[in-house]
């Protein structure tokens, strides 16, 4: 009878396989939040349906957004913070890659005194800063797909 000269791990998985399938592993981006859809709005942004006229609910660098329905919650969404990042999008080379922003939650999406055709139906409509920090307004995208956690 034969003696095999390699142990079970060694058999079943050879070196060379076992390197391919951890260096693969590690090239796999795991995701951490939700998946949704955004787009813009543009001023006036007062009033808002979490503050009203307050001007002092928005943050100083203007990253702040709208909750579409998936998030609102009755407006316990309000002031919350989300991390956002584009991942795609139907207009080539719209999403600014690996960009990460954090917005605020200050306006309810279906409330929006200028309410953009795109917002119908988004997760999040974001102040044009904050779209503009993660994508690319010169490809003119009207929405995004993103990635977003509640921090």
């Amino acid at each position: 009878m034969a003696r095999l000269s390699c142990s079970l791990i060694q058999c079943l998985f050879p070196l060379p396989l076992l390197f391919n399938l951890l260096m693969m592993s590690s090239l796999l981006q795991t995701s951490q939040g939700d998946v949704g859809t955004a787009a813009q709005y543009s001023p006036p942004y007062l009033p808002t349906a979490c503050y009203n006229d307050s001007a002092s609910q928005f943050p100083s660098n203007n990253m702040f957004a709208a909750a579409g329905d998936g998030i609102w919650d009755n407006g316990a969404a309000c002031g919350r913070q989300y991390l956002v990042r584009c991942i795609s999008a139907a207009v080539a080379d719209s999403c600014i890659a690996d960009q990460v922003i954090q917005v605020k939650i200050v306006d309810y999406a279906l409330e929006l005194i200028n309410n953009p055709p795109s917002a119908s139906g988004t997760t999040i409509v974001l102040s044009e800063t904050a779209f503009g920090a993660i994508a690319n307004i010169s490809a003119d995208p009207t929405s995004i797909n993103l990635e977003f956690q509640q921090v």
